[in-house]
């Protein structure tokens, strides 16, 4: 009978910490709340639902079928150069949504989010073309940042859940250190965008 070691606990925390923040739950929240933010009242949530779709669920949802179709094997998506498709159905769906918010004249709080985290995505594709930057870890820094520049700087402290993200994405050997610390840092960036508005 084979033992549990430390090695594989840590493992399965995690593949745990991956799934729970994993992108489309991350911004599931974080759209909600921002939207929150920038409408100032209830008002605010449908357009927050609108942007968790358009940048989470779609792509989320994009993934799982191209999974299914067996032509990845899971989510994570681990082979960079496969990668490509995910980020223009990406910025297609944010794109969409942009437009969407436009026309329907939805706060601008929401709608620079929005617009930061499709020049995110551009980046990260990028990057992506040369290096196997992280995703996971760079959704988790910037919905992070973008709450605490639309609520209050006491966000910050959800900075221990992108740090456990991008344990979880080392431990799992999806990424370096160096790919989780460059998507958190180019996550963080996207703030700015909202900032300076």
């Amino acid at each position: 009978m084979r033992t549990t070691t430390t090695a594989d606990r840590a493992v399965t925390t995690a593949r745990t910490v991956t799934d729970i923040f994993q992108p489309r739950n991350v911004l599931l929240f974080g759209m909600l709340a921002i939207g929150l933010a920038a409408a100032g009242d209830w008002t605010g949530l449908p357009w927050g639902l609108l942007a968790a779709l358009c940048a989470g669920l779609i792509p989320a949802g994009y993934i799982e079928w191209e999974r299914k179709r067996g032509t990845w094997d899971d989510r994570h998506v681990v082979d960079r150069t496969k990668r490509a498709p995910i980020f223009f159905v990406i910025l297609g769906s944010i794109g969409t949504g942009s437009v969407i918010m436009v026309l329907g004249r939805a706060p601008t709080g929401i709608l620079i989010t929005m617009l930061a985290l499709w020049a995110m995505t551009v980046l990260l594709l990028a990057v992506n073309t040369v290096w196997k930057i992280s995703v996971d870890s760079a959704v988790a820094s910037a919905v992070v940042a973008l709450l605490a520049a639309a609520h209050s700087p006491w966000w910050l402290l959800g900075y221990a859940m992108t740090t456990a993200v991008c344990w979880s994405r080392v431990a799992l050997k999806f990424h370096t250190l160096a790919q989780t610390i460059a998507g958190a840092t180019l996550g963080a960036a996207t703030a700015t965008a909202f900032l300076l508005a």
